[in-house]
């Protein structure tokens, strides 16, 4: 299958972990065109459902600039869509698997991602490089966090794939997620394993086969992510 970009169908696109871009504990990520800005910090009280509990929480936001795509969105004030929503928490669910939140105290990691270019995979880079930005913010703190040396038990990385034209590809930009039979989001534990799994037929069924396919795909896919996070994480022997 020959793909628009000329990508055989394992082959990502470019991906960049750029920490420290703008300021100290940011991650500016890029899954090709994509570009997605992510930043980690530290608030120290919890919601209220977790006051006196002695764990820590984990959240996220995300957002997509006005012009991150064509033609220019409108911003999301005073509500937030059901899309974005969705994508909040599923980096929050992603990150949360990553840390050992009991017995930390009442502490908030906040994680920000602010999308820039969007040209398909943004849920995927963004929770990629807030991986990143989380591990950094996590060594920068380490005096804090000294009595918790399995603070962080592995990395997370995600990364889209699909079945266009028949066939299982992997890393899809804007026109294949928008043509895609079969898309799906996968997000890996450097473990072993998945946090989540999205996948969705846009018109009928997938099969067994099929998503075989996909996952092997991811599987690769997620093992170099995760070695490009260990070189762009400051602590070289972490994890």
């Amino acid at each position: 299958m020959s793909r628009l970009d000329g990508r055989g169908p394992a082959q990502m696109r470019d991906v960049e972990l750029q920490p420290d871009s703008f300021r100290r504990n940011d991650v500016l990520v890029k899954y090709g065109a994509t570009q997605v800005l992510c930043y980690a910090s530290i608030e120290d009280r919890v919601p209220p459902w977790l006051v006196g509990s002695g764990s820590a929480w984990l959240t996220a936001e995300y957002q997509m600039l006005p012009t991150a795509s064509e033609p220019r969105q409108r911003r999301e004030r005073l509500q937030l869509s059901g899309r974005t929503q969705e994508i909040q928490r599923l980096i929050g669910r992603s990150l949360r698997t990553a840390v050992n939140l009991q017995g930390l105290g009442q502490l908030t990691f906040h994680i920000d991602c602010d999308v820039i270019v969007a040209d398909g995979g943004t849920r995927t880079a963004s929770i990629t490089g807030a991986m990143v930005a989380l591990a950094n913010l996590i060594d920068d703190h380490s005096e804090r966090f000294r009595r918790f040396p399995d603070i962080l038990t592995h990395l997370v990385a995600a990364v889209s794939v699909g079945v266009v034209n028949g066939t299982a590809v992997c890393d899809l930009n804007y026109v294949e997620d928008r043509d895609a039979e079969v898309d799906a989001n996968v997000v890996g534990l450097s473990s072993g394993g998945y946090a989540e799994i999205q996948a969705t037929n846009e018109d009928g069924a997938y099969d067994r086969a099929q998503l075989n396919a996909m996952l092997d795909l991811a599987d690769t896919a997620l093992a170099d992510l995760h070695g490009r996070q260990r070189g762009a994480i400051r602590r070289s022997d972490w994890l």
